[in-house]
C-alpha cells in the first residue's frame, strides 16, 4: 500500500486534475506532498515503533493510512485531497519501517532470507501493480467515479490486514529505548525535507537558486543533527540514531548499495514512462502492460533470491551483473531501432532488468540488516528505508536532467529522438550497476554475518 500509492497516483493526476479542476501547482503536490511526508519521517517512525511497540505502530500507521485514503477518495477539492495526502505520507512513514524490524526480530534466522525474499517480491512488483492497477481503474470509471477508486482500494486492503495484524503478529519493542529525541526529531525532520523537495521538485522547477540553497542548508543541518545525537548520547539518554550504526562497516555499505539501487530502479522507470507515453503513444494502462514482462521476472528472481541464500554475496554480484546487461541490451535495441521503436522491442531488456533486480535488491535488505542487534533493529530499518526513498528521489532527479538534455526544446520529437534520449539515459543506469558491482566485495559475504 505504502509504495503502490506513489505510483498509483501518477497514473492518476490526469483524471484528478480535470475532475477537482485542479492547477499544475496543486497536482505536483498531491503527487510530492505524500512523497515528502513519507521520507522525512521515516526514521522517527522507526524509533516510535522502538518505544511503543512495532505491532502498534503498524496497526496505527494501518488505520491512519486506511482511514486518509478514505478522505481522499472522498476529497471534494484539490486543498482535501493535498491535506489528505500529507496524512497519508505519515501514515506510511509509521506503519513501513515496522515490517523490516519485525522480520529481523521476530523471523528465525534461518527463515529471514525467505521472509526479505517475498518483502522484496511485493516491494518491486508494487512499483508495476500500481500502473497497471491505476491505468485499469481509471479507464473502467467504475460508477462514474473516474480517479476515486485508486483510493477506495486501499480500504478493504487495510482493513482486512488490521484483522491479521491482531490475530497473527506479536508485540515487539526496543528494551533500552527510553523515550523519544524530540530535539533530534525535529533537527532531522527539517533536514531531511530541505534535501528532499528540491530533489522532487527541482526538475519540474528547473533548478532555480532555492533548490540549491536547500541542498546546502541540508548538509549544515546534517551536522547540527549529529551534534546533536551526540550530546544526547553523552548524557545517557536514547538518541534517534546511533551514529555508531554508520560507522558498522556493513550497515554503511550496504546501506549506499541501497541508495545506488533505488536511485537505478526510480530512474529507469521515470524515463521507461516517459518514453512509453510521450514517445511511443502508450496510454496508462497500456504502458503498465508494458512492465508486466519486467515485474513478473522481478518477483520470481525475488522468490529465488530466498532459496539461494546459501550462496550468499554471489546471487548479489549475478544480479548486479543481470540488470547492467539488462539495460546495455536496453539501449542497443532503443539505438538500434530509430524510427521503428515500439514498447514490445523492449521486452528482453526489461526481462534482464527485472530479474537483477529481483536478485539483487531482495537479499540487499537481508544483508543490510544481518548485523544489526535487536535494539538497534528499528532504527536501522528507518534509515534503511529513508535511503530507498532518498535514492530514489536522487536518481529521477539526475536521470530527468539527462533526458531532458538529450530530448531537446523541439515541441514534438519523434519516435527516434525519444528513443535515443532513452537510450543516453539509460547510460546512467549501467553506470549505478558498475558502481554496484565495484562495491560488492566491499560487502561481508552472508554466512560471516550470520555467524
Amino acid at each position: 500500500m505504502a509504495i503502490l500509492d506513489t505510483f498509483i497516483v501518477l497514473v492518476a493526476a490526469p483524471a484528478i486534475q480535470s475532475g477537482l479542476h485542479a492547477s499544475d501547482a496543486d497536482i505536483q503536490l498531491i503527487m510530492a506532498g505524500y512523497q515528502l511526508t513519507y521520507a522525512v519521517a521515516l526514521i522517527t517512525g522507526a524509533r516510535l515503533g522502538d518505544l511503543f511497540g512495532r505491532r502498534r505502530l503498524f496497526a496505527i500507521g494501518m488505520g491512519l493510512f486506511t482511514l486518509s485514503s478514505v478522505a481522499c477518495a472522498a476529497a471534494p477539492n484539490a486543498d482535501m485531497l493535498i491535506a489528505a495526502r500529507l496524512v497519508q505520507g505519515l501514515s506510511a512513514a509509521a506503519m513501513f519501517p515496522q515490517v523490516f524490524a519485525m522480520i529481523q526480530v521476530l523471523v528465525p534466522a534461518q527463515q529471514r532470507p525467505k521472509a526479505f525474499s517475498a518483502l522484496g517480491a511485493v516491494i518491486g512488483s508494487s512499483t508495476i501493480i500500481g500502473q497497471l492497477l491505476g491505468g485499469a481503474l481509471i479507464q473502467a470509471n467504475l460508477f462514474g467515479s473516474s480517479w476515486r477508486p485508486v483510493f477506495w482500494v486501499n480500504v478493504p486492503i487495510g482493513l482486512v490486514t488490521l484483522l491479521l495484524v491482531a490475530r497473527w503478529v506479536p508485540e515487539s519493542r526496543a528494551a533500552e529505548a527510553r523515550g523519544l529525541d524530540l530535539r533530534g526529531a525535529s533537527v532531522l525532520t527539517v533536514a531531511l525535507a530541505m534535501l528532499v523537495v528540491p530533489l522532487i521538485e527541482g526538475r519540474q522547477a528547473g533548478w532555480p537558486l532555492w533548490t540549491w540553497l536547500s541542498l546546502a542548508g541540508s548538509l549544515l543541518l546534517f551536522v547540527v543533527f549529529a551534534a546533536v545525537e551526540r550530546g544526547v548520547d553523552g548524557r545517557g539518554g536514547s538518541p534517534l540514531l546511533q551514529l555508531r550504526l554508520l560507522k558498522q562497516r556493513p550497515f554503511a555499505v550496504g546501506m549506499t548499495l541501497v541508495i545506488i539501487a533505488y536511485a537505478g530502479i526510480n530512474s529507469f522507470f521515470l524515463v521507461l514512462s516517459l518514453t512509453l507515453q510521450d514517445g511511443l503513444g502508450q496510454s496508462a494502462l497500456g504502458a503498465g502492460l508494458v512492465y508486466t514482462p519486467l515485474a513478473l521476472a522481478f518477483f520470481a528472481a525475488s522468490i529465488s533470491a530466498g532459496r539461494l541464500a546459501r550462496h550468499g554475496r554471489t546471487v548479489l554480484q549475478v544480479g548486479a551483473l543481470a540488470g547492467g546487461v539488462g539495460y546495455v541490451v536496453t539501449i542497443c535495441i532503443a539505438l538500434l531501432a530509430g524510427h521503428s521503436l515500439s514498447a514490445w522491442a523492449l521486452t528482453p531488456g526489461l526481462l534482464l532488468i527485472g530479474a537483477g533486480n529481483g536478485l539483487l535488491v531482495t537479499p540487499l535488505l537481508n544483508a543490510v540488516l544481518s548485523q544489526i542487534g535487536p535494539g538497534e533493529v528499528g532504527m536501522a530499518s528507518g534509515v534503511l528505508s529513508t535511503g530507498q526513498q532518498v535514492g530514489g528521489a536522487l536518481g529521477v532527479a539526475a536521470i530527468g536532467v539527462i533526458y531532458y538534455n538529450y530530448l531537446g526544446t523541439a515541441a514534438h520529437p519523434s519516435v527516434a529522438e525519444f528513443g535515443h534520449a532513452f537510450a543516453m539515459a539509460a547510460l546512467f543506469n549501467v553506470t549505478l550497476a558498475v558502481a554496484i558491482s565495484a562495491l560488492l566485495p566491499v560487502l561481508p559475504r552472508a554466512k560471516k554475518a550470520a555467524s
